[in-house]
């Protein structure tokens, strides 16, 4: 069972929303650390664990880098133990910002190479190395992403050659240690400058700084080790994803070097929008047309949701843009308990193309009305009363 699951969301346990500024959220925490603090609650467990849960809470949203990663991310990304990935070995990208693996070595080697004879920062050719991770773009309908669903990815990795296992030499043979570099990757070059000799490491020309030789490679992969090839894997979307989140999947990237670890395949995901519904957060939005006659009156009405259709009592003298929730009808948030709300705002429509007959029954019905029945056509009428008189 996933552990982050069962935690709250970390605004709702400060009472704020998610545009909170810097000093809305200082000050939900000092109210709420206040009422829950353990000198005013002695004894009282349930208040000890909420003082915990708002401590947590704060000093998440406090900071700005760990409150874009909980934005972005949800609670798996301020988690440092939850790097492994979620059910089915997937997780939230939050790996390497080189994108790759860095031989500190290296860097040093090209700066400090061997200087005076000092010490040389010399990398291992034969050493593993972690292969290189792989994008892919998933485009997810709008409902696909709120519900979550299994999707099926198409790309090209770098894998080990089956004919040679990885060697590069043909089937049979093997390569064979390079002579010029001793199977370091690199050559020593001393060089005659005005300072003296100075010493410099580069890569070896012999065998190209992979430290073996290959006499007769292999045919399969022209004596590479690697070939390309195209795959096909079947991904879960966890529920509540949004667009411009990336998904990672370990070890299905290209093939490591020496034995080395594959890289990962980063999921980039693209959410198209939908003709009735929009996302704010994990709240949807939606406008609902609605006759003059059951705004006047009230009436049940049907809404559309992403669960499917819902019914709602609009209550009588609705008017035009008022906004009414249907409470947990939004999506799923991201591994956190819960789901978000739908809001729906009411849109009025106007009768047109009126024959002489209905025409009449409005005007008759609009000579029966009083300023009782125009709250808000009175008030505005005497505002402009008293601004006339000013002048």
């Amino acid at each position: 069972m996933n552990p982050l699951a069962d935690k709250r969301d970390y605004y709702e346990v400060l009472g704020i929303n998610k545009s909170a500024s810097d000093d809305e959220i200082k000050k939900a925490y000092r109210k709420l650390a206040k009422k829950y603090h353990p000198d005013l609650n002695q004894g009282d467990k349930s208040a000890e664990q909420k003082f915990k849960e708002v401590n947590e809470a704060y000093d998440v949203l406090s900071d700005k880098t760990k409150k874009a990663r909980y934005d972005q991310f949800g609670h798996a990304g301020t988690d440092p133990g939850y790097g492994g990935g979620s059910s089915g070995g997937y997780s939230y990208y939050g790996g390497s910002p080189f994108g790759q693996d860095i031989d500190l070595g290296d860097i040093f080697s090209s700066f400090f190479g061997g200087f005076g004879g000092g010490r040389n920062y010399r990398s291992n050719a034969n050493a593993p190395r972690r292969g290189s991770d792989i994008e892919v773009t998933l485009t997810l309908s709008f409902l696909e992403a709120a519900k979550g669903c299994t999707k099926k990815v198409s790309y090209y990795r770098i894998e080990n050659c089956t004919e040679c296992s990885g060697s590069g030499a043909k089937k049979g043979t093997s390569p064979k240690t390079c002579s010029s570099c001793g199977g370091s990757g690199q050559v020593v070059v001393n060089q005659r400058t005005p300072f003296g000799v100075m010493q410099t490491t580069r890569t070896c020309d012999s065998c190209l700084g992979s430290g073996k030789v290959i006499s007769d490679p292999c045919t399969h992969c022209g004596g590479k080790g690697k070939v390309r090839v195209h795959k096909e894997i079947e991904i879960n979307i966890p529920a509540g994803i949004d667009n411009k989140q990336i998904l990672n999947v370990s070890g299905r990237g290209d093939a490591g070097k020496n034995g080395g670890m594959a890289g990962d395949l980063h999921v980039y995901i693209n959410v198209t929008p939908h003709s009735v519904f929009e996302r704010k957060d994990c709240d949807v939005w939606c406008e609902v047309p609605i006759t003059y006659s059951q705004a006047a009156l009230g009436a049940d009405i049907v809404v559309p949701t992403i669960d499917g259709k819902a019914e709602y009592h609009i209550h009588e003298g609705t008017q035009n843009g008022d906004i009414f929730k249907l409470r947990g009808k939004g999506i799923p948030k991201l591994h956190a308990r819960g789901c978000g709300d739908e809001f729906v705002k009411v849109h009025i429509e106007v009768p047109r193309n009126l024959n002489s007959s209905q025409k009449e029954i409005l005007q008759q019905f609009e000579r029966s009305l009083t300023e009782k029945n125009y709250q808000k056509r009175k008030t505005f009428f005497d505002r402009i009363k008293n601004l006339f008189l000013l002048f």
